[in-house]
């Protein structure tokens, strides 16, 4: 109710022309054209507005370029570790189309990463893992281990 008073009273003020009528000047006062505006002529803002959206595709052509570059990442990494697929990644490839391949930074860790693992898989790795090994302690867990053992046993079994 009182907003329908203010509304109707607001009206009648402003058609007698005691102030109220302010805000209409403002609106008539600024131009209506955006090339006025910005103090440009129409063709300088039309060349500028395309500009911007070049600009704008660029930049989003880029971004889903590096998006689909982190998914191939991703993917890659997931193959590695034998994790589930995700089919937002394999989404994201396809969106960016398929020259996307692992950015030459990272495929070069990937590829020392295989190097690694291939050589700590081979006999040779193996064989530098046993020299490695210290004995003593590992001789001294399987005794602690095998007391363990043979404690338990002679709780459980009367015989022993």
């Amino acid at each position: 109710m009182a907003f329908l008073m203010k509304s109707m009273l607001s009206n009648q003020v402003k058609n007698l022309g005691l102030g109220g009528g302010d805000e209409e000047k403002k609106e008539e006062s600024t131009p209506s054209d955006p090339a006025a505006a910005a103090g440009m002529t129409r063709e300088e803002y039309e060349e500028y507005q395309k500009q911007m959206v070049e600009e704008k595709m660029e930049r989003d052509a880029a971004f889903a370029q590096k998006k689909a570059e982190r998914a191939c990442l991703r993917v890659h990494l997931r193959e590695k570790y034998r994790l589930p697929k995700s089919e937002m990644d394999e989404n994201q490839i396809q969106m960016a189309g398929d020259d996307v391949d692992l950015p030459e930074d990272l495929a070069k860790m990937v590829a020392e990463d295989q190097v690694e693992e291939e050589d700590k898989d081979s006999i040779l790795g193996q064989l530098q893992n046993i020299q490695n090994m210290d004995m003593d302690a590992i001789k001294e867990k399987a005794q602690a281990t095998f007391t363990e053992i043979k404690q338990a046993a002679e709780q459980k079994c009367s015989v022993m």
